[in-house]
Order: structure tokens, then sequence, then C-alpha cells
């Protein structure tokens, strides 16, 4: 199987055959994880020559996907009210509409430095000053590196507590989750710093509401992730840190945390249309992306997150599968997260 590293259970072995064909038509090293749960178990542990199992890297935006299970587990509880005003906004508009991506709040004038946008607090209070990017609830658009921020404040406002406790609490510390939101001193030995895509870099046109997005015209993605500040104030929009294990341990969590109704109300295609950051069509369901879209073997209760470098995660209580993928070099939206899903399905469903 060439370089690929780890184990499968019985049943998975088409798994390591797709993993394997990939990194044999990678030209050069991606630091690739893939790890699997299915029915509570992990079923796939894999990874590249050019990592181990254990190395940490950035994971960008699926450390949204850690947020909005924070808040999907405080709705199920009754701690949060998805209807409500959100308290943190000073315009109405309801929590719900806030976790579709409806604010207009995409970013600020001038955009952030790394420094400001690796603390959630202070991404928080440039907001609080800045006029939407469009009426808010009137449209929806990725909040790339401003959601996480939102949420926090939402949470600090309603229970006085912060994103990254919550998750600490919840979900990292309960399920040993290698999955951090606030890297630890000690851990940094086993970072691994991302890498460049190897073709051009994409740059979006200065002007568009993408660049305010990505805030494109202050620093690169690839500085943002590769930031010990950044990693060690865990920013909720793209500051977490983690590899393939934990990303897919977040998820078998999610399956045995989450009910039915709550799953159904939070993977439930919400903000329908164009979005108008990407152009991507029916983007979110709440908080999550609407990953059926974009991976139509994956069933329609499908609740998960995609990052930057193409990592992704995600939880199909249908299949009772979990899935993980990180990977250290750019590669967005991570083309093999398409065969490698479809594999880990069909080995499940098999």
């Amino acid at each position: 199987m060439g370089n690929v590293r780890g184990t499968v259970a019985p049943g998975f072995e088409t798994v390591r055959e797709a993993f394997a064909a990939f990194l044999a038509a990678e030209p050069a090293g991606s630091g690739s994880q893939l790890a699997a749960f299915h029915r509570g178990e992990q079923v796939v542990d894999l990874w590249s020559d050019d990592v181990d199992g254990d190395t940490l890297t950035g994971v960008f935006s699926v450390s949204k996907g850690a947020a909005h299970l924070v808040v999907a587990l405080l709705v199920q509880d009754g701690v949060l009210d998805l209807d409500a005003p959100a308290r943190s906004l000073p315009f109405p508009l309801s929590l719900r509409e806030l976790l579709g991506h409806r604010s207009g709040l995409i970013g600020v004038d001038g955009g952030f430095s790394i420094e400001e946008a690796a603390d959630d607090r202070v991404v928080a209070a440039r907001l609080a000053g800045q006029k939407p990017y469009w009426t808010p609830g009137e449209g929806y658009g990725y909040h790339a590196l401003t959601m996480g921020a939102l949420i926090d404040a939402e949470l600090r406002a309603v229970t006085g507590r912060s994103v990254q406790q919550w998750y600490a609490d919840l979900l990292r510390d309960r399920f040993d989750l290698d999955l951090w939101l606030g890297l630890p001193e000690e851990l940094e030995p086993r970072f691994r710093p991302l890498l460049p895509a190897l073709g051009p870099a994409f740059v979006p046109d200065p002007a568009s509401l993408m660049a305010v997005s990505f805030n494109t015209t202050r620093f690169d993605l690839l500085d943002y992730g590769n930031t010990r500040a950044v990693r060690a104030l865990g920013a909720s929009s793209g500051g977490g840190v983690g590899n393939a294990r934990g990303v897919a341990g977040l998820y078998a969590a999610a399956l045995r945390l989450l009910d039915g109704d709550t799953v159904a109300t939070f993977a439930r295609p919400y903000s329908l249309g164009s979005d108008l950051v990407t152009g991507e069509i029916d983007h979110f369901g709440l908080g999550f992306e609407n990953l059926p879209v974009t991976y139509p073997f994956l069933g329609p209760r499908t609740i998960g997150h995609g990052g930057a470098a193409g990592s992704l995660g995600w939880a199909d209580p249908d299949a009772e599968v979990a899935y993980g993928y990180v990977r250290r070099r750019f590669a967005y939206p991570g083309p093999e997260n398409a065969c490698l899903g479809e594999a880990i399905i069909g080995a499940a469903r098999a």
C-alpha cells in the first residue's frame, strides 16, 4: 500500500486502498490523516508517511464544527433558545439567524491583524462597531473568520462562559479528544506547520465580500494557521488544532450525545440560495455546512464542517459513521474527501 501507515478494521480494507490511491497520485507530501468510527468503534486510523497518527496541525474551520456542536448541546439542554433574540448583537437577529450566517458581520473595515483575529473577544469587540455588509437577516454569506467570535460573544452574554470553556467541559475533556480550541504550550512539539499549495494560491478580488470574509488584504491563511497566538487562544472560527482521530472523535461524540430532534434541527438546510461570499448554493444548515449538497453519498441528517487546507469532519447518523480527515498541505476543498468518505460509507453499509 505504498506510503500508507496505520490500520483498518475487517471490512474496511477498501478504505485503505482508496487512501493509498490518493497518496500515489499526490505529487508531494500532503501530510494526510484519516480516521473514522462506525457504531462507536474506531474502524479507520490511517496516515501518510510524512506525519504520524499523533501529529497535530491546524484544522481551520473544522473548528467551527466544534463550536456549533457546543451550541447544539446547549440548545438541546434548554440553555440556549434558537428563536430568542441574540443578546450580543446591536440589532435584532435571532440565534437561529446568527448560526445561518445571516448577520452580515463578515469582517471589519480595514481588516484584522493576525493578533486580533487570534482572539475571539477582540474580534467581537471590533465587530460591535461595524456596519454589516448586508441587511441582517436578508441574505447569508460565509462568516469565515468571525462566526466563532459571534458565537463566543453570545455564549458569554447568556451563560458567562466562552466557547472554549464549554467545548473543554462538554466534549474535549469528557471524550479525551485530540482536537484543541487552545493548544497548551506543552503540546507544541507535536504541532507540524501547514504547507502551501503546490499550485498558484487563490487570491480574491480585494473589493469582494470574499476578501472581507477571509481577510485576505491583511494576511494569508497559511500564516494565520501557523501562528502560535492563534493556536494558543484557539479562535473558534479557525484556530483549532488537531488530528484526524480528534476530528472523527468529535463527531463520534455528536452521535452519542445529540438526540434525533436536535440533529434534524441543525442538519436541516436553512440558508438556501446563493452564498453572498462564496457563491455556493444552499450552503448551510444551522451552523454546520449542508454537506450532502457536496457529498451526495451522505444522509440528509449529516452534520459537519470543512476547513481551509482541505480538512473535514462529519457525522452521518443514518450510516452511524463519524469521519475525520486532516491534511497539512493546502488543497481546499480537499478533493480526496469525496472518494475517501464514499469508501467509508460503502464499507459501513456493507
